[in-house]
């Protein structure tokens, strides 16, 4: 069966306008920029901060110490980021998973990047990978019909645990 096609060529400029800032990514407001001048505490939300990256708890985390690797200068995409932004970036994101096994003690780990807009970025202008530890049989009724996550710990609980073991202090890893 032939691909029926409709054009929507009035739309054109539409897409173009809408969409120039997230592609440039030369927007002057950036919420993960705004935190940053914060520094690492409970209320910002950031765990560590290195030469070049830092480490965040996801404010709408999937699940408990859901995480964000950022790059401190703002920019758009991994190959936006110079050779030593890059090392920092790499090692900080490795620190950070072992990090989350130690606190949680998870079954496996979600790492990811979604570059763009199309490609699920819920804030593409500003560089960030996600790191989401994760159990056997954590997707259960409440996300498959009920579209909800229940999440057992606070946000504030959350930054203490990975805070402890990622600046040296240390947590006895949770269940959960």
């Amino acid at each position: 069966m032939p691909l029926e096609r409709l054009s929507a060529a009035w739309r054109e400029q539409y897409v173009q306008d809408a969409t120039a800032v997230e592609r440039t990514g030369l927007s002057d407001e950036c919420v993960f920029c705004d935190l940053l001048s914060d520094g690492a505490c409970e209320s910002s939300g950031i765990i560590t901060v290195t030469p070049f990256s830092f480490l965040i708890i996801n404010a709408f985390p999937y699940g408990s110490g859901h995480v964000l690797v950022l790059p401190r200068r703002h920019v758009q995409g991994l190959e936006d980021l110079s050779d030593e932004e890059a090392v920092d970036f790499f090692a900080l994101l490795r620190r950070s998973v072992a990090t989350l096994k130690e606190t949680y003690g998870p079954d496996g780990l979600n790492v990811g990047f979604n570059l763009g807009r199309a490609a699920g970025a819920g804030i593409p202008q500003h560089l960030h990978g996600h790191i989401v530890p994760r159990w056997n049989g954590d997707t259960n009724f409440m996300t498959t019909l009920g579209e909800t996550r229940v999440l057992p710990e606070s946000l504030a609980s959350t930054w203490s645990k990975i805070s402890a073991v990622a600046n040296g202090s240390g947590v006895t890893p949770s269940a959960n």
